[in-house]
């Protein structure tokens, strides 16, 4: 059993946006998370997206989404946002893969990356609140909607709705009770089965086996959704 929400331990990306909140003032959604990208503020020594995106907190799910996506069996994958792309190109995806993100000089460094042979994929330069979205068949929205404020998560999935895809797989915290707002650009968890989102429990859950702050979190998990029945 896990802990009531005020008993989890200290998250590192939400202390260190905490730290350096007044340099955000003013600042509109991409020049948010351009700081974040250009000062590591996330503070993970081996991939700019945080500590979810190293490869010891995704061995779980870069054995388990390739399983996913072909027992649901989509064709294409938009990775919303996608970061660094690092430990996603570790995985054996099995599918077209299209990576979003809202900061330009990581969109070209992936774009350069790919174009070499370096990493799979197609990237683009995107604001997931903002659309257009690429077409595919599944959306893939890890840790993202937590460093978003609620009104741009509902600018999102509306735009995730206006892109055609007919699966949603976001991070969701199950055992989480109490929803919270928050600043762009900043952490809390979200359980997207209670207020105010109250969706319907997902199809499928996958437990990352989160190892962050000593298992505080074991129970972060990918849950999917049919995109087509989320508010």
């Amino acid at each position: 059993m896990l802990p009531d929400d005020s008993d989890r331990p200290p998250v590192l990306a939400h202390q260190r946006f905490v730290d350096d909140r007044e340099s955000f003032a003013g600042l509109d959604l991409q020049q948010r998370f351009r700081r974040i990208y250009d000062t590591n503020l996330w503070g993970a020594a081996a991939s700019t997206s945080g500590l979810g995106s190293e490869l010891d907190a995704t061995a779980v799910l870069r054995a388990e989404l390739p399983r996913l996506l072909k027992k649901l069996g989509v064709s294409s994958l938009l990775d919303a946002s996608c970061g660094d792309a690092g430990w996603i190109n570790r995985a054996d995806l099995g599918v077209r893969y299209v990576g979003v993100d809202i900061v330009p000089a990581l969109i070209e460094g992936l774009q350069s990356r790919a174009a070499a042979g370096g990493i799979n994929g197609e990237y683009r330069l995107a604001d997931i609140t903002a659309g257009p979205l690429p077409r595919c068949d599944a959306i893939l929205c890890r840790d993202c909607l937590v460093h978003l404020s609620f009104a741009n998560i509902e600018r999102a999935i509306a735009n995730f709705h206006g892109s055609g895809a007919v699966w949603l797989i976001a991070t969701t915290f199950p055992d989480w009770r109490t929803n919270a707002d928050c600043e762009d650009g900043d952490w809390r968890a979200l359980n997207f089965e209670r207020a105010p989102f109250n969706w319907r429990p997902p199809v499928e859950l996958l437990n990352e086996n989160c190892p962050e702050a000593g298992g505080g979190w074991r129970d972060k998990s990918l849950g999917l959704w049919r995109l087509p029945e989320v508010a």
